[in-house]
């Protein structure tokens, strides 16, 4: 079966991006709400409906992970990794993912906070402003890569 360079790209774009979701989910349920315990993935409630949020959470973060590295075996069997344009799609993913995290799920849904008791402020902005710093890094590394395929395919570079 022949695939497209355009669904190939795509593949290895989405694979990116959901290898992010799932990384900075595993990392941030595995760090704030394991073992630091300062929150659970939903605190509106008792302790336990909390860790059964924290359960589905982890779960999510390793469905995403490994349906992201299936893909990626995929593309690998096909020769077909375009490793750059995947590294820049999983920051990217990371960093949308630690955003909306900030924004919709501390801010707007009020499914929980970073922290409690504390002036949450700083945290909010530390966690926010590192999100948007890796947007920009996934962004810049993905036009980097599309750059190159670009003078590649014109054969401009070897």
């Amino acid at each position: 079966m022949r695939t497209s360079k355009r669904t190939i790209d795509s593949i290895n774009f989405w694979s990116g991006i959901l290898f992010g979701l799932g990384a900075v989910a595993f990392i941030d349920e595995t760090i704030f709400h394991q073992l630091l315990h300062w929150h659970h993935f939903y605190d509106k409630s008792t302790t336990s409906v909390g860790l059964v949020s924290d359960g589905l959470f982890h779960a999510f973060s390793w469905f995403a992970t490994v349906a992201a590295l299936f893909m990626v075996g995929d593309l690998r069997r096909r020769n077909s990794w375009q490793k750059k344009r995947w590294f820049g799609a999983y920051i990217l993913g990371a960093g949308v993912f630690q955003l909306y995290d900030g924004i919709i799920q501390h801010k707007l849904m009020r499914l929980h906070q970073i922290r409690y008791n504390v002036e949450i402020f700083y945290y909010d902005l530390v966690w926010n402003v590192i999100a948007a710093i890796m947007i920009v890094i996934g962004l810049t590394i993905l036009k980097s890569a599309k750059e190159t395929k670009v003078k590649v395919s014109d054969g401009k570079i070897a």
